[in-house]
């Protein structure tokens, strides 16, 4: 920038200059259309006039050899101009790629780095592969591919046993096995969520669960048992209401 003021500073200095020596030509044609009224007023040529006739002439010469000069110099100082105008529009737009390059890489960043959750009441720290899992299971088991949700949450599972996903998970895995008919091994994830958390939000439904796998494999002693149990130690619950509900039925 200081480099363009210079030369913007010389530029303007040429022009000034360049004006300087056009006055300085026409005060010597000036005086030369004296000298040349003076001969014909008089009829003859002096020395004197010979001599300032050439004196201007020289005088002329060099101020015109100067004004060639001075714009050689300006179209010189316009090429630099020119040049300095495109570095800094290059400069511009090279700090423009490095803003949005950092504005990319930041993001990318951000997309790594872990991020809380609050999930069924709980509230912790996963990483974004970790989230994406979950929610891609999730998404598959609210789709009806109870199959395929069974897998992705075995799956998520197996990856991330310490996850603060991990009981929600346990309670959907559960559910798609019930739907899946395979109630044993939904009777053992749901009996794992309640025996890690006995507080956790699912942990009634998932005793609920139980009761209902039981039922479906035809132990109405075990379900009763299990019934009894929930509204015991979940009595203000809804599924304590189901599980009344079912107890009457079952008499």
């Amino acid at each position: 920038m200081v480099t363009g003021l210079l030369v913007l500073g010389t530029a303007h200095a040429a022009l000034f200059e360049d004006d300087e020596a056009r006055k300085a030509i026409l005060d010597l044609r000036q005086r030369v259309e004296a000298l040349r009224t003076d001969v014909e007023k008089n009829g003859k040529v002096t020395q004197a006039n010979k001599d300032e006739s050439a004196a201007l002439s020289n005088g002329m010469l060099d101020l015109h050899r100067q004004m060639e000069l001075l714009r050689a110099e300006l179209a010189t100082l316009h090429g630099v101009n020119e040049k300095l105008s495109k570095d800094l529009a290059d400069l511009q737009r090279s700090l423009k790629d490095d803003a949005q390059t950092r504005t990319a890489l930041t993001e990318r960043l951000a997309q790594l780095e872990p991020t809380k959750v609050n999930v069924d009441g709980l509230e912790f720290m996963v990483e974004p592969s970790e989230k994406r899992s979950y929610e891609a299971a999730l998404a598959i088991f609210r789709k009806g591919d109870f199959a395929g949700a069974q897998n992705q949450f075995v799956g998520f599972l197996s990856r991330y046993p310490a996850s603060g996903y991990a009981l929600s998970a346990l309670f959907w895995l559960g559910n798609a096995q019930y739907a899946t008919r395979d109630y044993k091994e939904a009777i053992t994830n749901f009996r794992m969520l309640i025996a890690r958390n006995p507080e956790h939000l699912r942990a009634p439904e998932a005793v609920l669960s139980v009761a209902n796998c039981q039922l479906e494999l035809k132990d109405a002693k075990g379900a009763r048992k299990t019934l009894t149990d929930l509204i015991k130690a979940y009595p203000q619950s809804e599924a304590a209401v189901a599980a009344r509900e079912r107890l009457a039925s079952l008499k």
